[in-house]
């Protein structure tokens, strides 16, 4: 699940996120990424490429308002749940002529976020299967549906196998590119074939129909590891650890640090 924060007061943005956080923890949902911002129009940019579920979001902005941006969401992605969090009751009517899931007063409580979250207009189902599984144990593969995931590129399918092994910590574009290429300079030109395979690996996941799975903000990327079904992942939760045989994405250099790191795992 998708989730955005759109708030141009910094402090305001960030309690937001942990009220909005603590809300799905408390109602028990998991598989669930947050993403702030302080600027509506970069909010757009990233909703253009990412679907967004649910959007919290601050109606007086500078620059495109709240109203603005909701607008804008619902054209980028129909059935995007919008809950308004404001100051403000003048704006009420206006709110809701554009079919909001909530409007929400502040100060925002972790009382007042689960009862928006209750009356989505577009419910949000989370499905317990996992429809992306990923296999690290000896050669790395992906199956989306049981099927392997076509990729343009191999650099693209690399891509993604580093952003696995990281296990959802986000990655900036620099480590990334210097993990990728790492016998080249940092360059202009390293960096746009970089910014290709991010854009092969996002049309991926939507050719085959996998959501919520990938994670881009602020020159990070990541994967959402609740939302994949992986042999690493099992392994690092004490999970199916007799899956592992001493080899981990072998086709890979740089995974050999892992590699060595399960080992000493498995060993004791």
């Amino acid at each position: 699940m998708n989730i955005i924060a759109v708030d141009d007061e910094y402090h305001a943005l960030n309690d937001l996120k942990s009220i909005i956080a603590e809300a799905f923890q408390k109602a028990g949902i998991t598989g669930v990424s947050i993403s702030g911002f302080d600027v509506s129009e970069n909010a757009l940019e990233y909703a253009k490429t990412n679907q967004v579920d649910i959007a919290f979001l601050d109606i007086e902005m500078g620059g495109m308002n709240g109203l603005q941006l909701a607008k804008c969401l619902k054209d980028t992605y129909g059935k995007t749940n919008i809950i308004f969090v404001t100051g403000y009751n003048r704006y009420a009517v206006d709110a809701f002529a554009l079919h909001a899931s909530g409007y929400i007063m502040k100060p925002v409580t972790v009382e007042t976020a689960l009862e928006a979250l209750d009356s989505l207009r577009n419910p949000v189902m989370s499905k317990s299967e996992k429809r992306l599984r990923v296999k690290t144990f000896g050669n790395f593969e992906v199956f989306a549906d049981g099927k392997p995931l076509a990729f343009n590129r191999s650099k693209t399918k690399e891509l993604f196998a580093y952003l696995i092994s990281r296990q959802g910590a986000r990655c900036n574009n620099n480590e990334i590119a210097a993990v990728l290429w790492e016998d080249k300079d940092d360059t202009q030109g390293l960096q746009s074939m970089y910014r290709q395979l991010v854009v092969d690996l996002t049309r991926a996941m939507k050719n085959a129909g996998i959501k919520d799975v990938l994670v881009k903000e602020h020159g990070h990327l990541a994967v959402v590891p609740e939302n994949i079904s992986c042999d690493f992942f099992d392994f690092c939760a004490g999970k199916n650890v007799n899956n592992y045989m001493g080899e981990f994405m072998t086709q890979y250099s740089w995974a050999e640090f892992t590699n060595s790191y399960l080992h000493k795992k498995y060993s004791k």
